[in-house]
């Protein structure tokens, strides 16, 4: 297989080489290929970019698919037993790819004979990757047929600045055909630039109506004829555009948004003259060509209309958010309204008092232990050990910590280990009046650091005249080793094993193991190890450690069952394991065993929205560990924290509280990669302002097309706007995505898919979207299940069992508010509205809604959650 087209270098050569080692692997990526060529994702993707003018993943489907036409010419294998053995897991995107790269099917490849098999050998047939300009005088037949003199003066102009300004920016003239231009770029920004200094040319007298259409793609040269979809495409798209404009299509438009000196705005999707697909289309200028005038059409990006997302809204959006920015580290929520007792404490991180650096891990690990201690006491409110840490080095005073945590007393230590020695100071501070109920200075020796912990607990339940019940009692005395070198290791693994990170958790796992050595029966560190491997592949699709979170989990319990860790570590092998029903017992009873764990607290409220969802449970739990984490260490953090309490009050239809909270959420931080989204879905349930929210969420897109949460969305919205060209246009970018990427997403959307599809023309892909979307009516346990079967019914046009369907929906609780907002306009139900039976069935379910979200807000009131 040849390379040359691309005059490449040897880190490409070398990568190609790479890529055809692993052919028949389509795991095998950027990510992949980054690492076998021992080099870094980014400078993987500027190297190929530089050289090839490639993504890094075209490029690796250049390699894949020009390797497929030498298996097609060599063998008689079938195109589908060719698009696995060259790494693509489905054949009809690897047909769509072949089709797209060498203009026909790989199933022709056969009839071509053997002159196309090698495009790169042959001496009369050039394949290029390039940017393609057509540019055209508007107008310019009927002129010549008024006045023949200007008309020839115009093209001659035109032929003059194109000539001039081509070369200027690298171009290659390819055809003049009459009052038209083809010609090459090697760089989209170059085709561009060039285009928008010609437009400024032709504004200058004799001034000259000039259309400019931009494309990047292949094209295939030969000596007679310029070929290839790319060339037509620019040739449509510069149909479209208006004189004194330059229009650009998609793909250009993704190579060039980066550019500051360059604007741009959509001029809408559009079905293109003998083009299979829809594709959008971008006008660009300049700050000297001035702005760019978007038409008012139903087509244009700010005219789409918002409309429902999917039931489950943003499931993603929670997923990404729960894992990436710290729903593990406890780090939900923000300050509550509520009114609490004096019985709440927030212990400070206890300071270093030896000069030796190392002897940290061992303060923290004290004051950490200390502190899970407290936290099973359940008429004592413990903040949790995150929201305290902000204030390791704070210069603030002890009521200004409290009144920021809401706490009645605080609790400061600092001390040093000196061989097996302990010197510990300890104060409790009442934090309203700033006095100290007592403060103590502890001499023990290590052996001793069980009762030190157990003794400082019983002298703070004391001054704060705490209830302890016998249960509880137990649970404080009872030591969770007998080994000191084990439990030293165990302190050592806390610092990495909350920093999360995956070196953090492989190094967590190493010290835990050698506690194990000297503790075989270390309920702590088998229960840390299960939490350890749980988080290091929480977000990989491919799965290697569940066996061993499910053995480190069952010896946590086996040693120690009332462990609220030993819990959670179970909780979790369930979890992955998809045993909801047996993952959630687990849960529950780690908060029994720890009513301050933030961590189970945390974990339920995530368990209710993202696998189980209930949404008020979702935001009781939610409002639960806000009570107990207080505080974040900065803006970006607190941002998410607001972010999540935002969501989970729109699902319950407090729109006003809802608002509350993403505005902070954005006023502590712009760049929250969700909450502009969810910020607009969140206003539209507030003023339902189709245009603005449309605006909004596209805009969200722009910053990052590979986004497929967004993406689905915007091909909702034109979907139920009956705009299928659109639509379709979106839903195939996204369903190419989630098929290449192998991913399970947002199955729900497959019955618009499939609408949408079967309004293309595309029957037999629509019919397998159906057929998706029944399976997963099938699959479906959440209480969405009637309302999905409801929709397919529509689909179906059987009414009587759409009625049946929500009559039993209109039963649920706890279903979220987006279901009210978007239930009464997708085009799928247009045929039931006015159906008497089939309206009161919604009124129903709007009735059902309102009352439980009343009964849901009397309960958060009464638990003084809200």
């Amino acid at each position: 297989m040849s390379g040359a087209s691309y005059n490449t270098e040897s880190f490409v050569d070398q990568a190609e080489s790479i890529i055809l080692e692993n052919i028949s692997n389509e795991q095998f990526g950027v990510s992949e290929l980054a690492e076998a060529m021992n080099t870094s994702r980014s400078n993987l993707l500027r190297k190929i970019k530089q050289q090839t003018q490639l993504s890094a993943s075209l490029f690796i489907r250049k390699v894949r698919v020009e390797k497929s036409m030498e298996i097609l010419g060599q063998t008689s294998l079938t195109v589908s037993e060719v698009s696995y053995k060259v790494g693509f897991g489905s054949t009809s995107y690897f047909i769509k790819c072949f089709r797209e790269y060498y203009g026909y099917p790989p199933g022709e490849v056969g009839r071509r004979g053997a002159s196309d098999k090698n495009q790169g050998g042959a001496s009369t047939r050039n394949r290029q990757l390039v940017a393609i300009m057509f540019t055209d005088i508007k107008g310019y037949t009927s002129l010549m047929q008024t006045d023949e003199r200007k008309g020839v003066a115009y093209r001659e102009r035109h032929r003059e600045v194109f000539d001039t300004t081509t070369k200027k920016y690298n171009g290659r003239i390819l055809q003049y055909f009459g009052d038209g231009t083809l010609s090459t770029f090697p760089s989209a920004i170059d085709a561009v630039r060039c285009g928008i200094e010609m437009q400024l040319a032709f504004r200058e007298e004799p001034k000259v109506p000039i259309r400019v259409g931009i494309h990047s793609g292949d094209i295939i040269v030969t000596e007679e004829e310029i070929i290839g979809d790319s060339v037509n495409i620019a040739s449509r798209i510069e149909s479209l555009a208006n004189a004194g404009s330059v229009y650009i299509s998609d793909k250009v438009y993704d190579e060039v948004k980066n550019q500051d000196d360059l604007i741009s705005a959509s001029m809408g999707v559009h079905k293109l003259k003998n083009i299979t697909k829809p594709i959008e289309v971008y006008a660009v200028s300049n700050h000297l060509l001035g702005d760019i005038e978007v038409p008012n059409s139903k087509n244009a990006k700010g005219n789409l209309n918002l409309k429902w997302p999917s039931v489950a809204v943003a499931v993603l959006l929670i997923s990404i958010l729960a894992y990436s920015f710290g729903l593990l580290n406890g780090k939900q929520g923000t300050n509550s309204s509520a009114t609490w007792n004096d019985k709440s404490i927030a212990v400070l991180p206890f300071k270093n008092d030896s000069g030796d650096s190392s002897n940290l891990y061992f303060v923290n690990g004290l004051m950490e232990s200390m502190l899970n201690n407290l936290q099973k006491i359940k008429d004592l409110r413990v903040i949790s050990r995150s929201s305290v840490e902000k204030y390791r080095n704070t210069e603030k005073t002890i009521p200004e910590i409290a009144k920021e945590m809401n706490v009645g007393y605080i609790l400061e230590g600092s001390g040093q280990k000196i061989g097996d020695q302990i010197l510990l100071n300890i104060q409790l501070i009442e934090a309203t009046t700033d006095n100290h109920l007592w403060a103590e200075q502890y001499d023990r020796k290590f052996v001793d650091v069980f009762e030190l912990q157990n003794e400082v607990a019983r002298n703070i339940v004391s001054s704060i005249e705490v209830i302890v019940t016998p249960s509880e009692l137990e649970l404080l005395e009872k030591k969770p080793t007998e080994n000191l070198l084990a439990y030293d290791y165990y302190l050592r693994a806390l610092g990495p094993l909350n920093s999360q990170t995956p070196d953090g958790l492989r190094q967590a796992i190493a010290l835990l193991e050698q506690a194990l050595e000297q503790d075989p029966e270390f309920a702590l560190a088998y229960a840390n190890i299960a939490i350890s491997y749980y988080l290091l592949e929480r977000t990989r699709i491919e799965k290697k450690h569940t066996e061993k979170i499910n053995s480190y989990a069952d010896k946590a319990l086996l040693y120690d069952s009332k462990s609220d860790k030993s819990l959670i570590a179970k909780y979790f092998y369930y979890i992955q394991t998809e045993e909801n029903e047996l993952a959630l017992p687990h849960l529950e009873k780690a908060l029994e065993y720890n009513p301050n764990s933030s961590f189970a607290i945390q974990m339920l409220a995530d368990f209710y929205f993202r696998i189980v969802p209930n949404s008020s449970k979702y935001l009781e739990y939610a409002l639960k560990g806000n009570q107990l984490d207080v505080a974040a260490s900065d803006s970006v953090t607190l941002s998410y924290l607001y972010l999540n309490l935002g969501n989970a009050f729109i699902q319950n239809g407090f729109v006003n509280e809802a608002i509350l909270y993403i505005d902070k959420s954005l006023n502590h931080f712009q760049e929250n990669y969700f909450a502009p989204y969810l910020n607009a879905l969140i206003m539209y349930a507030k003023e339902r302002d189709l245009q603005q929210g449309q605006k909004s969420l596209l805009k969200e897109w722009k910053k990052d097309t590979s986004r497929l949460d967004i993406l689905q969305e915007v091909a909702n919205f034109y979907y139920y706007e009956e705009e299928y060209d659109s639509a379709f246009y979106y839903f195939e970018k996204f369903v190419t995505a989630r098929e290449t990427n192998g991913l399970n997403v947002y199955p729900q959307a497959d019955i618009w898919i499939g609408k949408v599809y079967e309004k293309m023309g595309l029957i037999e892909e629509s019919i397998g979207f159906y057929q998706s979307y029944a399976e997963y009516c099938e699959n479906d346990q959440s209480i969405y299940k009637s309302m999905s079967l409801a929709m397919k019914f529509a689909n179906e046009g059987e009414i009587d069992r759409v009625i049946e369907q929500l009559n039993i929906f209109a039963k649920e609780d706890s279903f979220q508010y987006w279901t009210l907002v978007f239930l009464e306009v997708d085009p799928i139900m247009n045929n039931l509205r006015g159906i008497t039976a089939f309206d009161e069935a919604v009124e129903k379910i709007k009735d059902r809604f309102w009352e439980n979200q009343s009964k849901l807000q009397a309960s958060l009131e009464g638990k003084g959650l809200i």
